[in-house]
């Protein structure tokens, strides 16, 4: 069968989620029927993050597997279109028509999976984005829907300084909503804290993978060492006390995007949607 990769963004305000859940407005639900009318039949989609109810996506990655007579209409185009390079990439175009111009969910691009792509297992880390206005930048109504604000000023520095001292694998169970049967055992690769040319914060995080809610309670942790409420170093210590904790909030979803999926080259796929399916253990 053949696969195909969407590359997808999203204003997540009115989203429910990601996740397919009967009478909610969803992302996959809402992707879901747009192919369907285009494609005849249900296509089922593999995200490579499922993303919570508010949080944002500039750079989502799902796939999905067609059969013959998908494939057929899903690569169907009209005679005065020059032939694309890949068979699949006008099906994007299409879907904008379906999900409309200035709709709050775009496909920005489709196209032909390389042998052994898996949206979720082959991907090698997820990078977020989370924003936050603070005291000194103030409230802008424009930038509602993508930034948190915090009514406090904020220690850019002393935030920096915690995210930094988080890098590496560990167990973030303290950063985690816990879920039954699943492993909190993460590498963190990046973690920073900078100001933009507004003087809005901004954290760059990115790791293998992340568990339920992470990234909101590792921003969370750091505005809280940002007000002065925790030592940064303080940070390390709850984390390797691996126990949910009431020292700092989790922030809200509005402030958080993902940007970015990795995947290893091509002739790697496989081998690495193979390993990211065994349980992750502290070595």
């Amino acid at each position: 069968m053949p696969r195909i990769r969407l590359d997808i963004a999203y204003d997540g305000t009115h989203f429910r989620g990601w996740a397919r859940q009967p009478g909610l407005r969803t992302v996959q639900g809402v992707l879901e029927a747009s192919l369907q009318r285009i494609i005849g039949s249900p296509v089922p989609l593999t995200v490579a993050g499922r993303t919570d109810a508010g949080v944002h996506a500039t750079g989502q990655v799902a796939h999905a597997d067609l059969d013959d007579e998908q494939w057929a209409r899903a690569t169907q185009r009209r005679r005065d279109v020059p032939n694309p390079g890949d068979p699949v990439d006008p099906l994007a175009r299409r879907m904008t028509g379906v999900l409309g111009q200035y709709a709050d969910l775009a496909v920005t691009r489709t196209s032909t999976a390389p042998e052994g792509f898996d949206a979720r297992f082959s991907a090698t880390w997820r990078r977020y984005a989370y924003r936050i206005a603070d005291a000194r930048t103030g409230y802008d109504p424009l930038e509602r829907h993508r930034t948190t604000t915090v009514r406090a000023h904020l220690d850019v520095d002393a935030m920096h300084a915690a995210a930094q001292s988080l890098i590496g694998l560990h167990d973030f169970a303290a950063y985690c909503k816990p879920r039954p049967e699943a492993t909190t055992i993460r590498t963190l690769l990046e973690y920073d804290w900078r100001r933009d040319e507004r003087g809005i914060l901004i954290a760059n995080v990115r790791a293998d993978a992340f568990c339920h809610s992470m990234v909101r309670a590792l921003v969370g942790a750091c505005v809280a060492a940002g007000e002065g409420k925790l030592a940064p170093e303080h940070l390390v210590a709850i984390r390797d006390a691996r126990l949910r904790t009431s020292e700092f909030k989790v922030l809200a979803a509005r402030g958080l995007t993902l940007t970015e999926v990795g995947y290893p080259a091509d002739e790697l796929l496989g081998s690495r949607a193979e390993q990211t399916r065994n349980r992750r253990d502290l070595e």
